[in-house]
């Protein structure tokens, strides 16, 4: 049987991490991910998710991918990629249709017809963008909202709602291109956001409703579930470099040695411990401002039971989750990264490379160029309200 392997690259402002997935089944026929090898090496040529130099990130790639295949002890070839950074962004539409069967039963004509009209409505705001998915949200058969699939029922119009999650063509293109040229084929993409939620949410926090929040170097990206779809997605210009850099700013510091001291590895008499924990707090309570604005333009969901999962190397700064619980009046935890004891992944600022690996095992990997719907649809098929 010929061994299904999937590849997943996460492309940082300050690193880009590579994880080599093969797909195996446990004694009860469960499907799993074992991670063959990993790869990571600095970010250059980088801001804030954008390419300001091309061959520089190509290079970057280069040396992920060589360490990768060398742990994994195979040749990459392909891979899934993750796109993040400020580009991301999400819009909203509604479509609708007159149900075409003379009996008035619904189809999937009927539905793929209403996210079109959907899509059409949204399309002048995608002028230089590229649309990475289209999520629905909302059926409603003549006025009434349906609870899950309204393929069979009877109506006499059919509305829909869709959620876009889009990028700059041209961030995505310049991407995908320092891919290839590190002889790595692009074969699917996904938001960041979404690939981290892959591994990191249980299907019970997605059900209640949270937001999961990656606090990068220069940006925080979050996604927002209820009823088990991804129902926001927002990527903030604002991430844990911006800490570093209060502190080199409060102490009078270089911003090598604030970085040092925001991850605690210089402290006691040197600098006064009650300052560095104002100004990281001060800092974090921003962030959290800033999430808690979009969490409210979205009012018209409920409340987040399962409250705000925090993951991404800015995750373990200062008593970032109690922060987070004050700021947001939500339930706060760090993220668990939900993978085999025996990997060599040991924390969740894999998440995204993994997650998107682990994706891209739901589809046969081995085909090349395949569209991206046919990728991506087996995915979110599980977010049909």
């Amino acid at each position: 049987m010929k061994r299904r392997i999937a590849v997943g690259v996460d492309i940082g402002t300050y690193q880009v991490k590579i994880v080599v997935v093969e797909e195996l089944y446990d004694k009860n026929g469960v499907r799993q991910g074992r991670v063959l090898g990993t790869g990571i090496a600095e970010s250059k040529g980088l801001r804030h998710g954008y390419i300001v130099d091309q061959k520089e990130v190509s290079a970057s790639i280069l040396r992920a991918k060589k360490e990768a295949e060398s742990v994994a002890h195979i040749s990459i070839r392909s891979a899934f990629l993750a796109i993040g950074g400020i580009s991301l962004d999400e819009a909203r539409a509604t479509g609708s249709t007159i149900i075409s069967r003379a009996d008035q039963e619904i189809t999937v004509l009927d539905i793929e017809k209403a996210g079109k009209a959907a899509r059409e409505v949204a399309a002048p705001g995608f002028l230089n963008r590229r649309v990475l998915h289209s999520i629905p949200l909302e059926y409603r058969i003549d006025g009434a909202k349906v609870l899950g699939d309204p393929i069979g029922m009877k109506g006499i119009r059919l509305e829909a709602d869709y959620l876009f999650v889009t990028c700059l063509a041209q961030h995505e293109e310049a991407l995908s291109q320092a891919v290839e040229d590190a002889d790595i084929e692009v074969i699917g993409q996904m938001a960041s956001p979404l690939a981290g939620s892959f591994v990191l949410l249980e299907g019970d926090q997605k059900m209640k409703g949270c937001v999961l929040a990656n606090i990068g170097a220069e940006t925080i990206s979050i996604v927002v579930y209820d009823e088990g779809i991804p129902i926001s997605i927002k990527v903030f210009p604002m991430g844990s470099s911006h800490i570093t850099n209060d502190i080199a700013l409060g102490l009078r510091i270089s911003i090598e040695e604030a970085e040092r001291v925001k991850i605690g590895r210089l402290s006691g008499q040197m600098y006064p411990r009650k300052k560095v924990d104002s100004l990281i707090e001060t800092r974090l309570m921003d962030m959290f401002a800033l999430i808690d604005k979009h969490l409210k333009s979205l009012g018209h969901r409920g409340p987040l039971p399962a409250g705000i999962i925090i993951s991404g190397g800015g995750s373990g700064v200062g008593s970032i989750s109690e922060i987070a619980r004050g700021s947001l009046k939500l339930p706060s935890r760090l993220a668990e990264l939900r993978i085999l004891a025996d990997t060599k992944i040991r924390d969740a600022t894999w998440a995204v490379a993994y997650g998107i690996a682990i994706w891209g095992l739901t589809d046969d990997t081995t085909v090349p160029k395949q569209p991206f719907w046919e990728v991506i649809k087996k995915f979110f098929q599980q977010f049909l309200p």
